[in-house]
């Protein structure tokens, strides 16, 4: 596995990130055995949140043993006031064992009047810098879907990271990413992708086979290789793995298989390029 620094933070992160809702539901053991797995593989940065069902009642015990050699991210739940996230942060540190979380993040903005109360007086923001100023966070950072809304997240507070989709559906069709990746290197933001892996919604809504908001790339292996490269070839410092454990394991075979040099060529590029005007583009809507 190899390591990038996460923006201006001292965080070295592996290029893979445990993304902490694939262990929903899972079976206490089952899941121990997922996090030694991708220990042991190099992963050293994880991802969760009080949205993920009890993906934190599970991942707690879980990564109990690794803690000191690994870096744990969490965040709010959206629209959240300050007292809802103080007593969230409470829990979660209980929920996942540790004293402190290595990042806390501002969750999913998705209008402005929820970025207006998050950001003002008695929002989400304030408490999270309280729980920085008491040593119960290291760093402060936020996620967004919308190019609009990280944007102005980005511009609004001297936040250390951003958590945003780079995935070359968005990336080709919508022009989605590139701004946003500007704006947050111009700050030392450092940048956290998430779904290198995603294809497409799903067509008759969230499918109970795969444990993901989406429709991941599991079905073409050669897809999957080209978009990981894609997302791993921009100026990010770690992708994020889909919410299911398949994926993770796809996302590292097709990372050992590659040497862990996931630089994508020019000709690989017009191959994605290609599948997508085959299948008549705009794979993946992004929500307005």
């Amino acid at each position: 596995m190899k390591y990038r620094k996460l923006g201006k933070t001292d965080l070295n992160v592996s290029e893979i990130t445990f993304g902490g809702i694939m262990l929903m539901n899972t079976p206490q053991k089952e899941a121990d055995q997922i996090v030694e797995a991708a220990v042991k593989k190099g992963i050293n940065f994880f991802d969760v949140g009080p949205t993920y069902g009890n993906a934190q009642n599970i991942l707690g015990p879980a990564l109990k043993p690794y803690r000191d050699k690994v870096y744990l991210a969490n965040k709010t739940e959206p629209g959240q006031t300050k007292e809802q996230v103080k007593k969230d942060i409470e829990k979660s540190l209980k929920l996942l064992e540790t004293d402190y979380f290595d990042l806390y993040q501002l969750h999913e903005v998705t209008d402005e009047d929820a970025l207006n109360k998050a950001l003002g007086s008695g929002g989400a923001l304030e408490a999270i810098i309280e729980a920085k100023e008491e040593g119960l966070i290291k760093h402060i950072g936020f996620s967004a879907h919308k190019e609009w809304a990280a944007l102005k997240l980005i511009k609004s507070f001297d936040f250390d990271t951003i958590m945003f989709p780079v995935n070359w559906n968005y990336w080709f069709n919508f022009n989605q990413g590139p701004e946003v990746i500007k704006q947050a290197r111009k700050k030392g933001m450092g940048i956290i992708a998430i779904k290198a892996l995603a294809q497409k919604r799903w067509q008759d809504g969230r499918q109970k086979n795969y444990n993901t908001w989406y429709k991941p790339i599991y079905d073409n292996d050669r897809l999957a290789e080209l978009a990981l490269k894609f997302t791993l070839s921009q100026d990010v410092d770690t992708a994020v793995s889909p919410g299911d454990n398949r994926m993770l394991d796809l996302a590292l075979k097709i990372y050992q298989e590659n040497n862990q040099d996931l630089k994508i060529s020019g000709t690989e590029l017009e191959e994605l390029k290609g599948f997508l005007d085959s299948h008549g583009g705009k794979l993946y809507p992004i929500p307005k």
